[in-house]
């Protein structure tokens, strides 16, 4: 059997099962490589293990700016994650744990633009799309739902080892190996979502509509603590 691709528009269409349209091709490829990247740079972080290592993006920023872009999330949310574990640790030093909750606030206003700089992406990217007659505002940008599916790729890292930890007992393992098969599914949906709102946003059936989150305890015009002591 033959596979002839085509695309009219930017609308996906099967005829007979033996043409497939480009745009949903791409959108199948996004999540996909999404959850890639994400999986590199879990990877790649582990090898030193280290909140303090030297970051180096992989992407250009000029050559592939959304790889780019996810890449720099991902690992933002990898550092995250072992802030979250140090500071937990019941014996920490009061001033280091401090520092380190300044270095979680800040973290966290690094993530927030990445990813606003995300949807920044994708605003651009469909700027010339007629939005049709009927056509709806999602609840989540597609950047937030991207966010929730690299703090997702963490979780199923973290859980898996969780399944195969020597010193756990089997008790423990067999909980966790149904919480790492949940989260698959979880991945799979989310992906599944990513995507199609991607298509309808593309084919102009839903529209973009991106609130910035102007968080207001790291403004010191908002935040009257920090007001107070200008």
């Amino acid at each position: 059997m033959n596979l002839h691709i085509m695309e009219i528009g930017s609308v996906a269409k099967v005829n007979n099962s033996n043409y497939i349209c480009i745009s949903k091709i791409n959108f199948i490829m996004f999540s996909q490589k999404s959850n890639a990247i994400f999986q590199d740079v879990i990877r790649t972080y582990k090898v030193l293990n280290t909140v303090d290592q030297p970051f180096t993006n992989k992407y250009d920023k000029n050559d592939d700016l959304i790889a780019h872009l996810l890449y720099r999330k991902s690992w933002i949310d990898t550092v995250q994650w072992a802030y979250e574990d140090i500071i937990r640790d019941p014996n920490i030093d009061p001033v280091a744990a401090l520092k380190l909750k300044r270095m979680i606030d800040a973290s966290n206003q690094d993530r927030t633009d990445t990813v606003e700089y995300i949807d920044s992406y994708f605003l651009n990217k469909y700027k010339d799309v007629t939005v049709n007659s009927g056509a709806k505002i999602n609840s989540e940008s597609p950047a937030w739902a991207i966010d929730r599916l690299s703090i997702l790729a963490l979780k199923i890292y973290h859980m898996h080892l969780e399944t195969v930890r020597e010193d756990a007992s089997d008790s423990h393992k067999a909980a966790c190996q149904k919480k790492y098969e949940v989260l698959l599914d979880q991945r799979v949906d989310l992906s599944t979502a990513i995507d199609d709102l991607l298509n309808d946003v593309s084919n102009g059936d839903k529209y973009m509509k991106v609130y910035k989150q102007m968080k207001m305890y790291n403004d010191d015009e908002l935040n009257p603590v920090l007001r107070g002591q200008k």
